[in-house]
Order: structure tokens, then C-alpha cells, then sequence
């Protein structure tokens, strides 16, 4: 911040500057998006540790949708109820600074881009220079070209925050403290691994956003054009549920993804919960890939209900994790 300059003119005689429409729009966005990621912030420490595999507490015998009788492994309440025990209700917001620090800059980032790439009208990805007639392919394909451009720019700038992020929520693991705060946890990283080690995790991380921004717009695109008629009543309501429908849809396809990026993240970076006997060591994200892969654990993570006990895997209390 610079220097605040010294005036003789009476607080009533200061020029006043008026604030612009879009940074308004900007602080309110990054107001919300604080007040999201801090309530959601519980939900998203318990699927991290859950995608790592670190299970706590040992099968239960429950019941499923059906009403028959099968080991589940402790949900969402459980596993907070645990951390409660342990750390208090202050532990289930472990990691939550480096991530309001993400979600701000990012905000920012994404909405400069995005606010470059309207205005010079580029890339205009299909149709040249001609403007394309609002919800046809040509205009769906441009439009979320310059949406990808500006997401990517704003995961590129913060992902070192979401690298901390993780490695502070792995910690609760191996009970280290490794990563304090985001001043000291940055100097950590630097010093350990240089400027590699604020980018681990970010090419699958990277190629699952866009996969499942393009997946989300065209599928949405298809249904509003060939399944919504538009003499039918509620249109837009209809639309916008379609949205949110293909945007469910793409983030189940491209968790994998989501959650190779994240184990890359905290691996091999000195915490128990990245290090053998607790975790393998993955050289790339493709190994990672390949072994959650071959031990059918792709969607390890994705549902924090009706968790399903692993077939033909052992619980090793010790370890508290599946083998």
C-alpha cells in the first residue's frame, strides 16, 4: 500500500472518488464468495482428508437407501463430530485463511480477464469477426472460451494458496504443524521445493476445470435448443435448472481429476499424510492416476453420505486407513 499524503485542505474539501459500477460488483462478489467458502469450508476440510484416505473411525453396521444391512463408513456428521473431539470447533476451519486469500484473489483475476477478453471481443473462436446471434453454438463456444481463459488465468495465480490450503488440512493426519500461516507456510514451500512445489497438483487440476467447464456449456446448449421449446411456459426457469443439472453432471465426470490433483498437492511435501507407509509416493500425477485407477478408488471422496465400506479392503486401525 502506498503512503498516505499529508493535505491542509478540510476533510469536507477532499475530493471524493466515486466508486466505479464494476468494482462494486467485484467487492460484492468477493464479499459472498467469502461467505460461502467460510460456511462450506467444514465440508471441504472432511472431503479432503476423506479423498487422502484418512479414515479415523472404523466401519459401523448401518442400513442402506433399501433398508438392508451393510457396513458404512462414518458420513460427514461423524467424521466433524471427530475433529470437534480433537481440535475443538476452531479445527474444522484448519486451512481457511489460505483459502479466503484464493477465493479473493481469484475473484479479481477471473473478472479482469474476463473484462479484457470483452472487450477486445477476442477470441473469436468460431465465426471470425462476425458477431454471433446470442445462444447459438458460435456464440456458446466463444462465450466459454473466454470464460476457460479467465478461469485458467485465476487458477494459475492462486493455486499456491490452494496448495497450502491442503497441506494445512493434511496436517490434522500426522498431528504436525508444519504449515502455520500463510507467510511462513509460503517461506516452507520455497525453501523446501522450490517454485515447482506452490504448482503441484495443478495440471489435473487445470485440464478438470476446463473439461468440465466445456462438458457443462455445450450439454447445457444441446438441451436448451433441442429439448426446451421456447413457446413453453417458465422458459428460463427451465434453462437455468438445465444449467445446474449439466454443471452436476460435468463435476461428476471430472471429479477423478479433482481429486488426483489433490492428492498430488500434499504428496512427497514432508507431512505423514503424503509419505509411505501412509501414502505412496507418486512421481507424476499420471502414476496417481494409474494407481487410484487400478485399485478402483477414482471416486474415493466424492459422496460424504451413504459411505459404502471398500470391497475386499482391510481397515488397519493403526494406520486408520483401508489397504
Amino acid at each position: 500500500m502506498g503512503a498516505i499524503a499529508c493535505s491542509d485542505a478540510r476533510p469536507d474539501q477532499l475530493p471524493i472518488s466515486p466508486v466505479s459500477p464494476k468494482m462494486a460488483d467485484a467487492c460484492g462478489q468477493i464479499l459472498l464468495g467469502s461467505g460461502l467458502t467460510v460456511l462450506s469450508h467444514p465440508l471441504m476440510y472432511i472431503k479432503v482428508l476423506i479423498q487422502v484416505g484418512h479414515e479415523p473411525l472404523p466401519p459401523t453396521l448401518g442400513r442402506n437407501l433399501f433398508g438392508r444391512q451393510v457396513h458404512q463408513l462414518p458420513g460427514l456428521f461423524a467424521y466433524a463430530k471427530h475433529i470437534i473431539q480433537i481440535d475443538g470447533k476452531a479445527g474444522l476451519f484448519n486451512g481457511l485463511v489460505p483459502r479466503l486469500c484464493a477465493g479473493s484473489i481469484g475473484t479479481i483475476v477471473h473478472s479482469k480477464v474476463l473484462q479484457k477478453c470483452q472487450e477486445q471481443g477476442t477470441p473469436q473462436v468460431l465465426g471470425g469477426q462476425q458477431k454471433a446471434v446470442e445462444g447459438s453454438l458460435q456464440h456458446v463456444v466463444n462465450e466459454t472460451t473466454k470464460e476457460m481463459i479467465a478461469r485458467s488465468c485465476a487458477t494459475v495465480v492462486t493455486h499456491p494458496f490452494h496448495v497450502i490450503t491442503l497441506r494445512c488440512m493434511v496436517q490434522f493426519i500426522g498431528r504436525e504443524t508444519k504449515y502455520s500461516g500463510v507467510f511462513d507456510s509460503i517461506v516452507t514451500v520455497y525453501r523446501e521445493e522450490g517454485i515447482l512445489g506452490f504448482f503441484a497438483g495443478l495440471i489435473p487440476r487445470l485440464l478438470g476445470d476446463v473439461l468440465s467447464l466445456w462438458i457443462c456449456n455445450l450439454l447445457a446448449h444441446l438441451i436448451n435448443t433441442y429439448a426446451i421449446d421456447d413457446s413453453m411456459s417458465h422458459t428460463g426457469e427451465i434453462k437455468n435448472c438445465s444449467q445446474a443439472v449439466t454443471g452436476f453432471f460435468a463435476s461428476m465426470l471430472t471429479y477423478p481429476f479433482v481429486l488426483v490433483s489433490n492428492l498430488m498437492a500434499v504428496n512427497n511435501c514432508g507431512l505423514a499424510g503424503g509419505l509411505p507407509p501412509y501414502a505412496s509416493v507418486y512421481p507424476t500425477w499420471v502414476d496417481c492416476w494409474r494407481h487410484l485407477s487400478k485399485e478402483s478408488n477414482m471416486s474415493r471422496g466424492n459422496s460424504l453420505f451413504f459411505r459404502k465400506l471398500p470391497a475386499g479392503k482391510m481397515y488397519a486401525i493403526d494406520q486408520k486407513r483401508f489397504f
